[in-house]
């Protein structure tokens, strides 16, 4: 069922007028922006821009991720049909040959030609420009998108774009006018925003124009060999500056929101100035912030400092990496791998709390946005990601079927009936594996701490077998009072480095209970007989 259909069935957009997550606040900006009117052409189009010179990346994911989730709230609001044109800018020349491509010297000979008319290093696809449009729907169509792909190439020749090429040129001084003021003495001598394509080597000129006829629909200019030219700027014979392009696009198309990063930002005027200039009503902009690194430094698809999605994706789930992008979007964040656990273990917290949720609560809910109103079902024996890191630290787990072992004898669930706690025991042991083992330092109790250690021995063989997570925790805490450290929190931090080998850690509690009353026995009863818990091994994970 469409999100107009339950608009209407559960009247969501009488919440969905006073819910203050920010993708209704976009919804209602935009709402505003179109009077409260559904635009001529019958639905509301977002936008966004890609530029195929490389693979898609983790921005590219951010950006169609953030686009929806507004597309989804403003259809929640309006009811109103909608569309998401995804354009690639693969009519601009390529300007240089990225350094992980293969066969480069095939490429050598087409620099500043349309990267669709660049052969296809991979020799899978007609062009460049069609490999790299190829993986960016494949990337797309990964995670579920609904989306329509459009490539500029085939905007610029099909004619679509020619009746505001035409208006291009007729409001060429006012264009002029706009982008001049922007642009170094030197650049402005010869800035034109239109781009011939030379028709004798194809490749994108820059160069200065000697002529334009606005009537005839055409610019003259000097070829590469200093030939005079004159072509129409219609049908492929031309391109714009990326600049004139961005607001010509959202005029030709009728673009009602657009989003982009913090980098477009200095520019948003120019855009909505070109749209306005070519009579059209710019759309709706959200400057989204920028990723860091884990230096706090800016990340760079050349500079390689930053996660991948593949990076992301190889140790939490997808919904995890939308969660992260629906968070704070106007504030800079570190994107690095010691973000990933939490936004996990954020994100279930808040798939599980949506059911408890009234309507207004849930439109609130991070969940909504990500799963476009319908989250799934809590799944039976529900365990953080962060336990199961600490899981799979303790047993060196080297597979998922390990924590299996303990989780079983901890819930009824089985990879069958909670397959996402499956993947979520795959993830931690491959996070594990790459990022917990290879820092872990263990740190040898001293004389008080294994006399605590001793005394918590005791409490816990005291305990039922099956006792809960809560007693456990209590018994926990009890040691911490009795030993009179003067903050509980440095008692927490002797077990996270003694037993667990770093300075962070789960409730202890819920470790114990899961790892099983036996096998924590064993563990504290090593660290009482030698201080440590090097030599500890479970009895058993299966």
């Amino acid at each position: 069922m469409s999100l107009a259909a339950l608009s209407t069935i559960n009247n969501l957009s009488s919440f969905a007028e006073d819910a203050r997550a920010w993708p209704f606040e976009e919804a209602r900006r935009l709402l505003k922006r179109l009077d409260n009117k559904l635009p001529e052409k019958g639905y509301v189009l977002f936008e966004t821009g890609y530029g195929p010179s490389g693979l898609p990346h983790i921005g590219t994911f951010g950006e169609v991720v953030r686009t929806t989730m507004v597309r989804r709230a403003f259809e929640a609001l309006t009811g109103w049909p909608t569309r998401l044109f995804c354009v690639s800018d693969d009519m601009d020349g390529m300007r240089k040959i990225p350094e992980n491509y293969p066969n480069r010297e095939i490429l050598e000979p087409h620099l500043q030609r349309p990267l669709t008319a660049v052969p296809d290093p991979f020799g899978t696809h007609e062009s460049f420009g069609h490999h790299n449009n190829a993986r960016l729907r494949a990337f797309l169509d990964s995670f579920g998108f609904e989306y329509e792909f459009l490539s500029a190439t085939d905007l610029y020749k099909s004619g679509a774009y020619d009746a505001m090429l035409l208006r291009t040129l007729e409001c060429y001084d006012r264009i002029m006018n706009i982008m001049l003021p922007t642009l170094g003495p030197e650049r402005r001598a010869t800035y034109s925003p239109f781009l011939p394509i030379s028709p004798t080597t194809g490749r994108v000129l820059y160069v200065p124009l000697k002529a334009i006829d606005a009537k005839a629909g055409t610019i003259s200019f000097a070829d590469e060999d200093g030939t005079d030219i004159t072509l129409p700027v219609t049908g492929g014979n031309t391109k714009l500056q990326w600049k004139p392009d961005f607001g010509m696009r959202w005029a030709a198309l009728g673009v009602d929101f657009e989003m982009f990063g913090k980098d477009h930002q200095p520019n948003m005027g120019v855009y909505s100035a070109i749209c306005q200039a070519l009579g059209v009503i710019p759309p709706v902009q959200f400057v989204y912030e920028l990723f860091l690194d884990s230096e706090g430094q800016k990340i760079s698809k050349s500079k390689g400092n930053g996660l991948s999605v593949e990076d992301w994706l190889r140790y939490a789930p997808p919904e995890s990496l939308s969660l992260y992008m629906y968070q704070k979007p106007k504030q800079a964040k570190r994107l690095y791998f010691d973000v990933i656990p939490k936004s996990v273990d954020d994100y279930v917290a808040y798939r599980d709390a949506f059911a408890r949720e009234e309507t207004a609560a849930r439109l609130e809910n991070p969940a909504w946005h990500i799963h476009h109103g319908t989250p799934p079902a809590p799944e039976p024996g529900t365990l953080s990601f962060s336990i199961l890191l600490n899981l799979a630290a303790v047993v060196n787990a080297e597979e998922k079927g390990m924590l299996w072992g303990f989780i079983s004898r901890y819930t009824t669930a089985t990879p069958e009936t909670a397959p996402f706690l499956d993947k979520l025991a795959g993830y931690a042991v491959a996070y594990y594996q790459d990022f917990v083992k290879p820092t872990k330092q263990y740190r040898v109790a001293t004389e008080t701490e294994k006399a605590a250690f001793g005394d918590l021995a005791t409490s816990l063989k005291n305990l039922a077998v099956n006792s809960d997570a809560e007693t456990i925790q209590t018994e926990v805490y009890t040691i911490g009072k009795k030993y009179d450290y003067a903050n509980l929190r440095d008692w927490f931090l002797a077990l996270y480095q003694i037993l667990l080998g770093q300075d962070q850690g789960p409730r202890m509690g819920s470790f114990f209970a899961l790892y099983g009353i036996d096998n924590s026995l064993a563990l504290i009863e090593n660290v009482v007989a030698t201080g440590s818990v090097i030599g500890h091994a479970p009895k058993t994970w299966t």
